[in-house]
């Protein structure tokens, strides 16, 4: 299934795009080569539906559960939000 695009018209030469080699692709300091992480980000969410805008809240949150977050590294408000959608979803 195809998904429409949500720009009026793309002006992005896909015939060109196509016939290029990796050797006719130039990197510079504005445009470097795409990182992995950035390619799956792009993966991850494709398809999936837009995200709105999030709140910023003072939460209170026990000091050991907030300590084992932190200890996954960083993202960790990201998982939090993540484990309460989860229950959220779950509760309906």
């Amino acid at each position: 299934m195809k998904q429409s695009s949500s720009s009026r018209k793309s002006q992005t030469n896909c015939r060109r795009l196509r016939s290029m080699k990796d050797a006719d692709v130039v990197l510079t300091p504005e445009h470097p080569e795409a990182s992995v992480r950035h390619i799956v980000r792009g993966i991850v969410r494709n398809g999936l539906k837009v995200v709105p805008p999030k709140q910023s809240v003072s939460l209170r949150i026990d000091a050991d559960v907030l300590k084992w977050f932190r200890a996954q590294g960083s993202g960790y408000q990201t998982r939090i939000n993540a484990v309460l959608r989860a229950f959220t979803d779950a509760a309906r």
